[in-house]
Parts: C-alpha cells; sequence; structure tokens
C-alpha cells in the first residue's frame, strides 16, 4: 500500500509541475505569438509624439475635454493602466443613470446641433476596461462640427482625417483611435 501511494504522490508532483508550466509560461507563450502575429503594433506598445513629445501610449485611453478635440469614451478608472476595471453598476443602478445622464448633458452642451437621441452610447458610458483607446467612428463623426469650428477648419477636412484613420477590426463596427486622431489634429497647418 506505501508503494502504491508514493507513486500516486510522485505522480500527483508530476502532474502539479507539468500544468504549472503548461498554465502559466505555456500559456503566456501562446498569447505572446499571438500578440506578434495579429496584436495591434506586433505585440508591442505604440508611444505616439506630437510636436517633438511624448504624447501616450496608444493601446491606452485618455481624457480629452477640450472643444479642438476628439473625447474617447469615458472611464470608470480615469485611465489608470494599473487598475483596469468597470464600474461594476447594472444598467439600471440609479448612481448609474445619473452619471450617464449628466454626461449626456455636458455631450449636448458642446454640441448643440445634435438631439439626446442622436449622442452615441459609447461617448456617455464607460468600456468594460475604463481604457478604451477607441470610439466607432460615427462617434467621431458627430463630433466633427465641434472640432472644425473650435479649430477653424472646414469640417470636410476634418472628416478626411477621421476616415484615413478608420481601423475595420475582424469584428464590430469600424473604429478610429482617438489619441492619434487628436494627435493628426496637432499636425494640421493652415
Amino acid at each position: 500500500m506505501k508503494g502504491k501511494m508514493k507513486r500516486d504522490l510522485i505522480k500527483s508532483l508530476k502532474l502539479t509541475v507539468a500544468f504549472c508550466f503548461l498554465l502559466s509560461i505555456g500559456y503566456v507563450g501562446v498569447l505572446w505569438v499571438f500578440a506578434l502575429i495579429s496584436g495591434p503594433g506586433k505585440g508591442s506598445v505604440e508611444i505616439l509624439s506630437s510636436n517633438g513629445r511624448e504624447v501616450g501610449a496608444a493601446q491606452i485611453g485618455q481624457s480629452f475635454t477640450r472643444t479642438d478635440m476628439f473625447w474617447g469614451r469615458p472611464s470608470a478608472v480615469n485611465y489608470a493602466a494599473d487598475a483596469s476595471g468597470g464600474s461594476n453598476y447594472g444598467p439600471s443602478n440609479p448612481d448609474y443613470l445619473k452619471k450617464v445622464e449628466a454626461r449626456i448633458d455636458t455631450f449636448l452642451k458642446a454640441h448643440p446641433y445634435l438631439t439626446r437621441k442622436e449622442v452615441p452610447s459609447e461617448l456617455v458610458t464607460a468600456s468594460g476596461s475604463g481604457l478604451d483607446p477607441h470610439i466607432p467612428v460615427n462617434a467621431a463623426y458627430v463630433q466633427i462640427n465641434r472640432v472644425a469650428s473650435a479649430r477653424k477648419v472646414p469640417a470636410e477636412r476634418i472628416r478626411k482625417i477621421v476616415d484615413s484613420l478608420q481601423e475595420n477590426p475582424v469584428t464590430g463596427p469600424a473604429v478610429v483611435n482617438v489619441l492619434k486622431l487628436n494627435v493628426a489634429l496637432e499636425e494640421i497647418t493652415e
């Protein structure tokens, strides 16, 4: 009986070590190879610069509030990469609904040409990670008039910038990276 227990114990330890290796190092290795093959930036962080200085990583959302910039999704974690996460509020939570209503009101003040129904939900609700750097192209389109007016640039010129930076993911709607969009705006010359 003792010999069988010893063999079972050794088998268990070997399996434990094998699974620890497979589920930690092996899994990370698979993710790394996947990122190299098909990930944005081939698995590397894409640092963007504007006017000779680094302004951020393209893969992490940022807060933009100036009228001459495009606005991204709100963040429940203030865009802190080390605190990624949502608010955990349900869609019927009264506190959550107050926040969304306040965001809609703020958005409409800056975009008086829109109605409540025309405000894209992505611009008033936080993403699950709180770090989403993209907005759907239609969410950028509704901001073009505000940005063009603030920059004193024809709206069609701003629309061309949005269209040139459009990304088409494998699934879901076409999106645009807000930081890349705002960096492109800073490079506009008269």
